[in-house]
């Protein structure tokens, strides 16, 4: 990272910033008039809700320099994953709709709200992997800045 220029720097920032907003909105850890939260977040939801934004903010910079020709590049899946995880970590365990379906108000307090911080771990840990990934890949095959 330390050779990444301004581009990758705003858009780290600006993916950081999306990040808050597409998690903190309707997960309600930014105060809004579209979503309402059932249940107070968690003395972890902010920290973790902060991390996964950071850390996918940085994910998406290191797309702006292109991966080995023929390469998905490595780490899309897990940082999909990792985004994933986090939004349902951070959400209000009776306000998902899909846990609320799939377990009912009480099935969602008494088994998803104990897996919301495991969640929140995997999701983090699946990010960090996968920023690694990419870090390494764009290491041992830089791009030149102007091609061509």
């Amino acid at each position: 990272m330390r050779d990444w220029g301004t581009r990758q720097w705003v858009t780290a920032a600006a993916g950081t910033a999306l990040t808050l907003l597409v998690l903190g909105l309707p997960a309600v850890l930014i105060p809004n008039g579209l979503f309402a939260r059932e249940i107070e977040p968690t003395w972890w939801s902010h920290p973790v809700w902060v991390a996964t934004s950071i850390l996918s903010g940085l994910l998406l910079a290191t797309y702006t320099r292109p991966v080995p020709e023929g390469s998905d590049g490595p780490g899309g899946v897990r940082g999909l994953g990792g985004g994933l995880l986090a939004w349902f970590a951070i959400g209000c365990p009776v306000c998902n709709k899909i846990v609320l379906l799939a377990l009912g108000t009480s099935g969602a307090m008494a088994w998803f709200a104990p897996l919301q911080p495991l969640l929140a771990a995997a999701g983090l840990v699946l990010l960090t992997l996968a920023l690694r990934a990419r870090l390494r890949a764009n290491a041992s095959c830089p791009v030149p800045d102007s091609v061509g």
